[in-house]
C-alpha cells in the first residue's frame, strides 16, 4: 500500500521531471541564429515580397520579421550606426531567427568582424523602375487607397518632364540599384562611378546568396524554398495560391509609356547604360543558377521536385 507521503514524493519528483524537460525544450526548440536581410530596392516589388511572404510565412516557419526604418528615407548608414545594428541583431537572440527588411544599402558584417547573414535582393529593368517611381509620385497606387503623394495633382508625363529637363525624370534618379549593392562607401552615391558598377557587381557575386528580377519573383520564390527553408518553406505553393491582388501589391495606378524620342535619349545616357548593365548582369547570373537547380527545365515546380544530385559513400568508421 503506497502511503500519502509516498504519494506526494512521486508527484514531487513528475512535477521536477516536467519542468526539466518543458525548460528544455523552450531552450532547444530555436537554437538556429540565422539571419536574413533583404535590403529592399523602393518599386522593385518589394513590398508584395515582404508582406505575401515574409509576414505570411513567419508563423508557420517560426521566425520573426523586423522591418528597418530608415531616418529621413536615407539608405546609408554612419559607420557607428552600422557598428551598433551589427552588434544589436546578431546578438539580440530573443529575435533569432530573423528576416530583416528595409530600404538600405549592403552592409559588410565581414568589416567589422562578424560573419555575413544571407543577402538577398530583387531588381527590376532601371528604366521600368524609374517610370513606376516617376508616375507613383502623382497617383499613387492600389496599396494605400486615398494616400495623397508628394506629387499628386501634377500629371506632367514623363516625356513632358525629360524634353523640359526636369528633376523627377533627371537620369541621376536612376542610380538608384547600383548604390544599393555597392554599399556605403562614398563613391557609391556617384552617380556615374565606375567603381561603384563593379563594387555592385562584386558584392552580388561574393555577398549575396541570391538576386532575382521583379519580373520572375515567382522563380526567386522557389529558389528560396529549396535553399533557405528555414524561412521559405511552403512559399511557392503559399504564392501560388494568393489572389492577384495579394501578389502584386503596390502596382502603380496609371502609368504612361515613354515615347520613342524618349527612349532613344535614354538609351544613350552613361547612367542608364550603367544601370542597366548590373541588370543584364544579373539577369544572366539568376538564369544561370536557376537552370542549373531545375535541371534545364526552368520550371520552378521542378525545384521542388528533384533531391539532392549527390551522395556519399566510403564513409568510415562503420
Amino acid at each position: 500500500m503506497i502511503t500519502r507521503k509516498k504519494w506526494q514524493l512521486v508527484l514531487i519528483t513528475v512535477s521536477i521531471i516536467f519542468l526539466y524537460l518543458l525548460l528544455h525544450n523552450k531552450k532547444t526548440a530555436k537554437t538556429s541564429t540565422t539571419i536574413v536581410i533583404y535590403n529592399r530596392i523602393p518599386k522593385t516589388g518589394s513590398t508584395t515580397f515582404a508582406n505575401a511572404i515574409a509576414y505570411d510565412l513567419y508563423d508557420v516557419n517560426n521566425f520573426h520579421v523586423l522591418h528597418l526604418n530608415m531616418t529621413k528615407n536615407r539608405q546609408i548608414m554612419s559607420l557607428p550606426d552600422q557598428q551598433f545594428f551589427i552588434q544589436n541583431i546578431t546578438r539580440w537572440s530573443e529575435r533569432l531567427p530573423a528576416f530583416y527588411h528595409g530600404h538600405v544599402a549592403f552592409i559588410d558584417f565581414q568589416r567589422f568582424g562578424v560573419a555575413n547573414p544571407i543577402y538577398i535582393n530583387l531588381v527590376r529593368e532601371p528604366l521600368e523602375r524609374l517610370l513606376s517611381h516617376y508616375y507613383f509620385l502623382r497617383y499613387g497606387d492600389n496599396y494605400r487607397i486615398g494616400l495623397k503623394r508628394s506629387r499628386s495633382g501634377n500629371n506632367e508625363t514623363f516625356d513632358d518632364c525629360f524634353a523640359r529637363g526636369g528633376k523627377d525624370c533627371d537620369m541621376k534618379q536612376m542610380w538608384v540599384q547600383i548604390p544599393y549593392f555597392c554599399g556605403h562607401f562614398h563613391f557609391c552615391t556617384e552617380v556615374g562611378s565606375k567603381l561603384a558598377l563593379e563594387t555592385a557587381k562584386r558584392n552580388v557575386l561574393e555577398k549575396y546568396l541570391l538576386v532575382g528580377l521583379t519580373s520572375r519573383m515567382r522563380d526567386m520564390i522557389g529558389m528560396l524554398e529549396v535553399t533557405v527553408p528555414e524561412f521559405f518553406k511552403g512559399a511557392l505553393s503559399h504564392f501560388d495560391g494568393l489572389d492577384e491582388n495579394r501578389s502584386h501589391l503596390r502596382y502603380t495606378k496609371k502609368k504612361i509609356a515613354p515615347n520613342d524620342q524618349t527612349l532613344s535619349m535614354i538609351k544613350r545616357n552613361e547612367v542608364y547604360k550603367m544601370e542597366r548593365e548590373l541588370y543584364d548582369f544579373i539577369e544572366e547570373l539568376f538564369d544561370a543558377v536557376f537552370k542549373k537547380a531545375t535541371n534545364g527545365t526552368s520550371n520552378a515546380n521542378d525545384l521542388i521536385k528533384i533531391g539532392p544530385q549527390f551522395h556519399f559513400e566510403k564513409i568510415k568508421p562503420l
